[in-house]
């Protein structure tokens, strides 16, 4: 392969061109997506080159990977040109996670402590009582979840896209800030089942029972963000077929077990607002679930060994749609 070639650079049908796009490019044989959507910042005066998406002419998708030699893409090599397109503001997915989880913990705790004499009416929850042990507890099991989760996104997690579009964050915050908020508001609430005095007998049991679960779901769960961590080297995009604890039963056991411990806190808290968390949950990661396999699939082709269920033991209707 020569040492540097010229590419010619286009606009995607249909869409805006951008101010200032050179007509072609010079990259060398090894030069990377990232490093020509710097060239290409560069030309433009484009300050953050993370808005610029390289389009395979031939497929007329994103090239994604961007670690990847753009040289040797096949579609690259067959015609000599790409295509560029601005994908509009951007922000890191490490800094969306980070506020995203972020929120839960403050509002969990603003509900708990300094708003709960205030958003409480009397009319509607009775007389104001003093926060109980299970109310307590199931606070520190909201704050805790969120908090393993900004560890793990600081010092744990390594991502294939640097960023995503700016407006997604709101998106993103809304599901968690807003699902967070409906859990803390009804589980500290005066009259909730959680108010009540911690009794001896079939309460402490059923307690004990949530915080085993709980506990349970929140270990595998980072046993299972470690395995992926590793499965990717740091400072690459690419990634091996995981295998490991709860790999052997579902496609993606981090989804089950954030589930389980979901579960453990709904045992704790016996609100329908976690319920209903439960169930939105289980939805949302069921179909991440399916569409992560279906990547495994493409990805590691015959050295993947296709499972049949992709996130919940005994639920193998959405693999079957996703193979047709």
């Amino acid at each position: 392969m020569a040492s540097s070639m010229t590419l010619r650079v286009t606009t995607p049908a249909g869409k805006k061109p951008i101010r200032k796009l050179p007509s072609n490019i010079e990259i060398g044989a090894g030069t990377t997506v990232e490093e020509a959507k710097r060239i290409i910042a560069r030309h433009t005066g484009m300050r953050d080159y993370h808005r610029i998406a390289i389009v395979d002419t031939t497929t007329k998708s994103i090239i994604k990977d961007r670690l990847s030699i753009l040289a040797q893409n096949p579609g690259v090599q067959a015609t000599g040109d790409i295509a560029v397109k601005d994908l509009g503001p951007q922000v890191s997915w490490r800094t969306v996670y980070v506020v995203e989880y972020a929120g839960p913990i403050f509002l969990s705790l603003l509900l708990a402590y300094p708003l709960r004499a205030y958003i409480y009416p009397s009319a509607l929850f009775g007389p104001p009582t003093p926060f109980s042990t299970i109310q307590t507890i199931s606070l520190a099991l909201i704050v805790l979840h969120f908090i393993k989760r900004e560890l793990e996104t600081v010092f744990l997690h390594r991502f294939s896209a640097a960023t995503m579009p700016t407006s997604y964050i709101f998106r993103n915050l809304a599901y968690y800030w807003l699902s967070m908020l409906n859990i803390a508001y009804w589980v500290f609430a005066p009259n909730a089942a959680a108010a009540s005095p911690l009794k001896e007998g079939r309460d402490t049991y059923v307690v004990a029972a949530g915080l085993a679960v709980y506990l349970f779901g929140e270990l595998a769960n980072f046993n299972t963000h470690v395995i992926l961590a590793n499965l990717r080297p740091k400072g690459t995009t690419k990634r091996g077929i995981p295998k490991g604890f709860g790999f052997g039963i579902v496609a993606c056991p981090n989804y089950l077990f954030e589930l389980v411990s979901w579960i453990g806190v709904l045992l704790v808290t016996r609100s329908f607002a976690t319920g209903g968390f439960c169930v939105v949950a289980w939805l949302w990661m069921q179909r991440w679930a399916v569409g992560r396999e279906k990547r495994y699939r493409k990805e590691f082709g015959k050295a993947y060994k296709p499972h049949l269920y992709p996130m919940t033991p005994g639920w193998a209707l959405p693999i079957r749609k996703a193979k047709e």
